[in-house]
C-alpha cells in the first residue's frame, strides 16, 4: 500500500518559519520540523481510501458514489434478466415456457457460485482489475446468450453470466469503508437502493422491451450497459496495491470461522434470512395468487406490473440508512421485522381484497430494505475482514431466501394462499427467535 505522506518541497522548506538562536551560552536549538503536506481525500465526501488511491479529479470524486449505485443496479438486473423473457424465449426457440422455466434457477445458482468464489477475493486482490474482469466475462456471457440458439447454450450463458454479477458486492465493502462514520449507512443504503431498482428494471423494463425489440436485443442491451458501467466504475476505484497472502480462494475457506467469531455478524446473517425468507415465500408465489384462476385471474402482463411495488424499497433505502446512522442498526431491524410481522396479516387478507395486497406489498419491501440495510452495515463493519464478512451475510440471507420459497411452492398447492403466509410468518419467527437466544453473546 502506497504511502500517505511525502517528503517536504523546497517551497515549503523555506516557507518554514526560521528559529532564532537562544541567548546564552549552549548550541542552538534544532529548527523546529516540517509539517509533511496533506494529500486531499479522494472520494465522496468520504476520508481516505484505507486501501489506495483513486483519481484525483473533482469530477471522479462526485461520481464516485452514483456511479457505484448505478453499475449495481445494471449489473443485478442481470440476475433476473431471462424471467420474464422466459414466454419470448420459449416461443423462439420452440419450446414451452413451463418447459424452460428452470433457466430462472440457472441464473440464482450461477449467482450463488460467484458470491462463494468471487465476493471474498475484494479482501486479498486488486478490486480495480477484479470489477473490470468481471465485467468483462458478464458482457461475453450475455452476447453469448443473445446468440443462443438453444436452451443448452443459453443456461450456460446465463450461468456464468450470473457468476460475475458480484460486481455489487464486490463493491459495497469499499464504500462502507470510505465513507464517514456517521453517514455510512446512508452511503450504504445508496447502492442497496441501486441494487432494488435494478431487479424491478429486469422485471418490468425488461419484460417490455422483449415485447417491443425480442429478446435477443434485451440480452445485447444488458451487455452493452454492463461493459460500459463496469468498466468505467473499475476506472474511479482506487488504484489498490496488495500483496496477496496465502491461497487465491482462502477467504472462502475463513468464512465459518469468521461467523463463529462474531456474534453481530452472526446475528445479522440469521436475521436477514429470516426477512429474506418471509419476503421471497410471498414474493415468489404471488404470481399464483394474482394470476390464477381461484385468485384475481389477471394476464401475465398485469401480474408482471405489481413487481412496481418493489420501487418501494428503492424509496425506503435512503431513508433506512439515516436512521441506521441516528439510532444504531438493531432498533432498525426490530422495527422492519415489526412492519414485516404485520405484513403477514395483510397479505392474508389480500387474497380477498386487493387494497390489502397492495398495503402488505408496500410494508413487506420497506421491512426487507430496512432490514437489509441496517444488517450490511453491522455485517461490514464487525469485523477485520469485511468483503468475507460481506460474503458471509449475502450468502446466508440467499439460502433463508432460497429455501422458503422452495417450501411456499408445494405449501400453496396444498393450503393454498393461506399456506404461503404460513410459511412467511414462520420464517420470521425462526429469524427472531434464533437469534433473541444468542442476545447477550
Amino acid at each position: 500500500m502506497p504511502s500517505s505522506s511525502s517528503a517536504p518541497s523546497a517551497s515549503s522548506a523555506s516557507a518554514a518559519p526560521r528559529v532564532q538562536p537562544a541567548p546564552g551560552p549552549g548550541p542552538a536549538p534544532a529548527p523546529a520540523p516540517v509539517p509533511a503536506p496533506v494529500r486531499p481525500s479522494v472520494g465522496p465526501s468520504a476520508g481516505p481510501s484505507p486501501s489506495g488511491t483513486g483519481p484525483s479529479s473533482g469530477a471522479a470524486a462526485r461520481l464516485f458514489l452514483p456511479l457505484i449505485a448505478l453499475c449495481t443496479a445494471v449489473t443485478a438486473a442481470n440476475i433476473y434478466l431471462a424471467a420474464p423473457l422466459l414466454p419470448l424465449i420459449a416461443h423462439d426457440l420452440g419450446s414451452t415456457p413451463s418447459a424452460i422455466a428452470w433457466l430462472a434457477s440457472v441464473a440464482q445458482l450461477g449467482y450463488a457460485a460467484g458470491l462463494l468464489f468471487f465476493a471474498p477475493l475484494g479482501d486479498s486482490v486488486n478490486r480495480r482489475r477484479l470489477v473490470a474482469v468481471l465485467s468483462l466475462v458478464a458482457t461475453a456471457a450475455l452476447l453469448a446468450a443473445a446468440a443462443s440458439a438453444g436452451t443448452g447454450a443459453l443456461a450456460g450463458a446465463v450461468l456464468v453470466a450470473s457468476a460475475a454479477t458480484v460486481v455489487p458486492q464486490l463493491l459495497v465493502p469499499l464504500v462502507a469503508a470510505r465513507a464517514p462514520a456517521d453517514r455510512r449507512a446512508r452511503h450504504v443504503a445508496a447502492v442497496i437502493a441501486g441494487l432494488f431498482t435494478g431487479v424491478v428494471a429486469a422485471r418490468v423494463l425488461g419484460g417490455l422491451a422483449g415485447q417491443a425489440f425480442g429478446w435477443r436485443a434485451v440480452f445485447v442491451g444488458a451487455a452493452v450497459l454492463t461493459a460500459v458501467l463496469g468498466l468505467a466504475t473499475a476506472y474511479i476505484l482506487p488504484v489498490e496495491r496488495r500483496q496477496r497472502r496465502g491461497p487465491l480462494f482462502a477467504g472462502l475457506v475463513a468464512i465459518p470461522g469468521v461467523v463463529r467469531r462474531s456474534p453481530d455478524l452472526w446475528r445479522a446473517c440469521v436475521r436477514q434470512a429470516g426477512m429474506y425468507g418471509a419476503w421471497s415465500a410471498l414474493w415468489t408465489s404471488l404470481a399464483l395468487l394474482l394470476a390464477g384462476d381461484e385468485g384475481y385471474g389477471m394476464t401475465t402482463a398485469a401480474a408482471g406490473l405489481f413487481g412496481l411495488f418493489g420501487l418501494a424499497a428503492s424509496a425506503v433505502a435512503p431513508l433506512a440508512g439515516g436512521l441506521v446512522d441516528r439510532f444504531g442498526a438493531a432498533r432498525v431491524v426490530r422495527s422492519a421485522y415489526l412492519l414485516a410481522a404485520l405484513s403477514v396479516p395483510l397479505f392474508w387478507l389480500g387474497g380477498r381484497a386487493m387494497a390489502a395486497l397492495c398495503a402488505a406489498a408496500v410494508l413487506v419491501h420497506a421491512a426487507l430494505v430496512a432490514s437489509h440495510v441496517a444488517n450490511q452495515t453491522l455485517a461490514l463493519t464487525t469485523t477485520s475482514a469485511p468483503a468475507t464478512a460481506n460474503t458471509a451475510y449475502v450468502v446466508a440471507g440467499f439460502a433463508g431466501g432460497a429455501l422458503a420459497s422452495a417450501l411456499a411452492g408445494p405449501a400453496f398447492g396444498h393450503w393454498g394462499w393461506g399456506g404461503v403466509c404460513a410459511v412467511a410468518g414462520a420464517w420470521l419467527v425462526l429469524g427472531w427467535t434464533a437469534t433473541a437466544v444468542r442476545r447477550g453473546r
